[in-house]
């Protein structure tokens, strides 16, 4: 992003087990410890810009959290907006009680960091998956590139895909958000000149969390032969995949391992380590490395896909049943990770 100043790459903690919080308010808290560890140690606060539910990307940023506040000895609070007319409130509340860190996670924070860290230069930020246009030496950007995997899952539809249309359904028709979708289709190309793709895009009032609209879209696209379909509209992937098990397509999941939530109908996961970077910036603030912006891809461990993990035979993905695909996908991803393979990135037009 414009502004940001870049930052020496740390290397990815270990992930640690942890305690979900779920259903949290503002006046919520969680912690890494006892009362009198959390009295010594540092406060952290998450603010997300709607209720956290079943949204997988929401869910690991408490998870890193949390993981932060059991590394470091000290107390998570999460702060969960009812929906993005909340946030500011959900803002001045965090900033009030002056932690140690106040992470916020999602694009829709940009013009209230950038005014909470003016207001505020003593306060240290965690701005996880986007950054402010300008710079702030309080404000520590951890982003993704997240576009380099989802072109491997491309790829992975383009070689196993039998109609030559594949499609892909996210949340809005944004820059951004069309990382998980320009280029699957680019991916899908990449290895089959001939294969078709087409995006739509969720929208509406709630374009994170509207199963019914995201099984809408995938069913449209059904209707124009994908067998293929990349999900990526949070919460309304379950629409997505509930369509997936009417036996027309195969499904591609973000985040997490969706495997499981749709037996036999997702094929492979595009994965960010939401946790492990929100917990390991976090201890890079706590440890005076604060400020600038970190980007986290295939190089850094960042992104990948469930297919190129350990244990891909458990996961309950369909891609392991093609260890000819996964072995193309692993070199594919080599070559991207030397600067042989250049993946676009819609977000920079």
């Amino acid at each position: 992003m414009l502004g940001c100043r870049p930052h020496v790459l740390t290397a990815l903690s270990a992930a640690l087990s942890v305690t979900v919080l779920a259903g949290c308010n503002a006046s919520s808290s969680g912690g890494g410890g006892d009362d009198a560890d959390a009295e010594s140690g540092p406060s952290l606060i998450l603010i997300t810009p709607e209720p956290v539910g079943v949204n997988p990307f929401l869910q690991l940023a408490v998870d890193g959290v949390e993981q932060a506040a059991e590394e470091n000895g000290g107390e998570a609070r999460i702060f969960e907006s009812q929906d993005p007319t909340n946030i500011q409130q959900q803002m001045d509340a965090a900033v009030a009680d002056a932690p140690d860190v106040l992470a916020v996670v999602g694009f829709e924070f940009a013009d209230s960091v950038a005014a909470a860290a003016t207001a505020n230069p003593e306060q240290q930020f965690l701005f996880v998956d986007a950054c402010t246009a300008e710079e702030f030496e309080n404000v520590t950007c951890a982003v993704f590139r997240e576009h380099e995997a989802v072109y491997l899952a491309g790829v992975e539809a383009g070689l196993l895909s039998q109609s030559g249309q594949v499609g892909a359904v996210v949340a809005l028709d944004t820059p951004q958000i069309r990382r998980f979708s320009d280029p699957f289709g680019a991916g899908a190309q990449s290895v089959n000149a001939a294969v078709g793709f087409t995006p739509l895009y969720v929208g509406g009032s709630s374009p994170f969390n509207d199963p019914a609209r995201a099984k809408e879209q995938a069913l449209a696209l059904v209707a124009r032969g994908a067998d293929h379909v990349m999900a990526a509209a949070a919460a309304g992937n379950l629409g997505v995949f509930d369509a997936a098990k009417e036996g027309a397509f195969k499904a591609f999941g973000v985040d997490v391992n969706q495997c499981p939530d749709a037996p036999g109908v997702v094929v492979d996961n595009v994965i960010k380590e939401v946790d492990v970077v929100t917990a390991d910036s976090i201890g890079e603030i706590l440890a005076g490395n604060g400020g600038g912006l970190v980007s986290y891809g295939l190089e850094e461990g960042g992104v990948t896909l469930t297919g190129l993990q350990d244990g891909v035979e458990d996961s309950g993905c369909l891609i392991a049943d093609h260890p000819d695909v996964i072995a193309e996908v692993e070199s594919v991803r080599d070559r991207i990770v030397a600067g042989e393979v250049t993946v676009d990135d819609p977000a920079e037009g």
